[in-house]
């Protein structure tokens, strides 16, 4: 519970700061046990103030043996972590905190000037924990200054004001003065550390997008090569074929076989004119330019090259507007996703695809019902060769294309699914001003 607390709200990237700034925590921790024994010595023996060493020692030494468990961390980097670095970090920071009040309550309470040392531990939480770690140091720390003025033991040659009254206005007005260093360091050391984090999200958001289009870029080049490969066996198919055509047409005059035949020749000339594209375009499918497209259309195409046409049903609103995008390349996207779906149900069963207007974009949702897909098959979904059909039935590019197409258009493609319970594909895509009638199919 008390752990829970702790916990940053934000996604995971700030972890890497206290990461990174822990060796320097845990030097910065043994310098100050160091110097607050130190100083606590020389007082005593030099400037002949009593001071009670014994209990004063206890905080420091309570600091530096949990010191031992944070440098534990740094010098065993992979071990099972049940505790996160910045949770770790901040319980740290509570402690020094609590100690560092014990000691000044031994030692003139807010008459000692190192009473200060409180900012430390909030400038570096601002710097390095997240905002809501940030302001509970700041509000443990408040709370533990201010238990200070009824809670000390008085050394005299602290006590600066002989009056009473103008005593407790000094301590009034020093725990206001902390109150609002505390505020303003909480405040824009956290902006600064902020806006870090935020370039280093986007920074590695950057590099995630490098890194897709250098996968791209390598699908490209060998969607090239294949095209260029694959031709000329084709090219020696499509001859076969021909000849096989003439012979049973001219010699045996066999129907069924000539009818064989002409599908083979047919077929051959379909994949020929998709290497065509694959050589041209690549593994781009963003190749062609953005036109405005209506939904009749797009849909149109897509029951053109859908042998289970039957089997799809779609559902859509009376009214949708038109689409900017590459005509072809979004046929070939949502053929791809209907044709997951078909994959995924059992062979009678039917695939529904739904339009709908969402605010600036139009979500096609493709539904089956098959056995859905698992939280880790979820997570990975879209990663270039995942499938998890069987082998030879899938190389895993085709869901990596239809995303990597999405995001090029401003849009996006995610997926709901659950086990036993099947999967919705939802592709959105930006829309046109224009608005036509959808087209409806059943």
């Amino acid at each position: 519970m008390v752990t829970e607390l702790f916990m940053s709200s934000r996604p995971p990237l700030p972890e890497a700061a206290p990461q990174i700034a822990l060796p320097w925590i845990i030097r910065l921790r043994y310098g100050m046990v160091i110097g607050q024994i130190s100083t606590a010595v020389i007082v005593h023996f030099l400037l002949k103030i009593d001071l009670p060493l014994f209990w004063i020692a206890l905080g420091p030494a309570l600091v530096g043996c949990s010191n031992l468990l944070l440098a534990a961390r740094v010098s065993d980097p992979e071990s099972p972590r049940r505790i996160a670095t910045s949770t770790l970090v901040a319980f740290a920071f509570v402690l020094d905190t609590l100690c560092l009040t014990g000691v000044l309550m031994l030692s003139g309470g807010p008459t000692n000037p190192f009473s200060l040392l409180y900012l430390v531990h909030i400038t570096l939480s601002a710097t390095i924990l997240t905002k809501r770690q940030t302001w509970m140091l700041g509000g443990l720390s408040i709370l533990c200054f201010g238990l200070l003025f009824w809670i000390y033991r008085p050394i005299p040659a602290l006590e600066m004001h002989h009056h009473e009254q103008s005593t407790n206005l000094h301590l009034i007005g020093m725990w206001v003065g902390f109150a609002v260093a505390t505020f303003l360091v909480a405040v824009f050391s956290g902006k600064i550390s902020e806006l870090l984090r935020e370039r280093e999200d986007s920074l590695l958001r950057m590099q995630e997008q490098l890194a897709k289009k250098d996968r791209l870029a390598s699908l490209a080049t060998l969607a090239a090569g294949a095209a260029h490969e694959l031709n000329t066996p084709l090219g020696t198919i499509a001859v076969v074929a021909k000849e096989l055509e003439r012979y049973a047409t001219s010699m045996i005059r066999d129907t069924a076989l000539v009818e064989d035949s002409r599908l083979i020749r047919t077929e051959v000339e379909r994949c020929r004119e998709i290497l065509w594209r694959m050589s041209v375009c690549g593994a781009e499918p963003a190749g062609q330019a953005s036109e405005q497209v209506e939904v009749q259309q797009l849909l149109q195409g897509l029951f053109d090259e859908i042998p289970q046409r039957l089997r799809l049903r779609v559902e859509a609103a009376e009214l949708l507007p038109a689409l900017m995008i590459p005509k072809r390349a979004v046929e070939q996207a949502l053929i791809a996703l209907v044709k997951n779906a078909f994959d995924a149900s059992e062979p009678e069963s039917e695939v529904r695809l739904s339009v709908k207007h969402s605010g600036d974009f139009l979500q096609f949702v493709v539904m089956d019902d098959g056995k859905g897909m698992s939280p880790e098959t979820l997570r990975r979904i879209g990663e270039p060769f995942f499938t998890t059909k069987e082998p030879g039935k899938g190389m895993g590019l085709g869901t990596f294309l239809v995303r990597t197409l999405s995001e090029q258009l401003g849009g996006r493609l995610t997926f709901d699914s659950s086990l036993n319970a099947g999967t919705s594909a939802i592709l959105e895509l930006p829309v046109a001003i224009k608005a036509e009638p959808a087209y409806k199919h059943d």
